[in-house]
């Protein structure tokens, strides 16, 4: 028998939800306006990346609080910008109490800026969105025990990253960008922002 809130449950205003979008407001409108909507364009795309990659071993809600500061911070996600992030930037960086400061996961987001500034235009949003699973193969998962933490497909999608010079990029880390960016609708059948495939 499944547990009581591992289907859509009731949220403040009565519409069914994930249960996961439902601990705080700040969940709320993300899930409701953000999660799972396709997201498109190359800095967009970076900027998720990064962030799915920062939030690795914490909650999302810690890095979605601090979210303002990142994009302050590493210039809005710009890929040209960041790439030219010099030693005293990174310092800052890793002195900016607003974001997260980990060696490992500043490092590599600068290093991703610095391989991504060599791609040309469009050429990220093209190899991510190049993993998209037909919608019509996956059924809309009725509880959160039906929702995967890596799939084929995000495997897939981070083996041709990291072989493109990318880092911390492993397969959990691209299904969630998989499931934030709208590449997979994993919002459960019952779910008010479940929109169609």
């Amino acid at each position: 028998m499944s547990e009581p809130t591992s289907g859509a449950i009731p949220g403040p205003d009565g519409a069914p939800r994930c249960p996961w979008g439902l601990s705080t407001p700040d969940y709320i409108t993300y899930h409701d306006e953000e999660w799972g909507r396709p997201v498109h364009g190359d800095d967009a795309l970076f900027e998720r990346l990064s962030l799915e990659a920062f939030q690795s071993g914490l909650s999302w809600i810690t890095i979605l609080r601090r979210r303002e500061t990142f994009r302050t911070a590493f210039s809005h996600f710009k890929i040209a910008e960041v790439a030219a992030f010099t030693d005293a930037d990174r310092e800052r960086l890793l002195a900016d109490p607003g974001i997260i400061r980990n060696k490992a996961k500043v490092d590599a987001t600068l290093a991703n800026a610095r391989v991504l500034a060599h791609w040309a235009p469009g050429e990220l949003d093209e190899l991510i969105w190049s993993h998209a699973p037909d919608p019509a193969t996956r059924p809309a998962p009725r509880a959160l025990t039906d929702v995967p933490a890596i799939t084929d497909e995000s495997t897939a999608l981070s083996k041709a990253l990291k072989k493109r010079g990318l880092r911390f990029v492993g397969p959990t880390t691209a299904y969630a960008l998989m499931q934030a960016c709208g590449l997979v609708n994993d919002h459960l059948a019952d779910c008010v922002a479940r929109t169609p495939a």
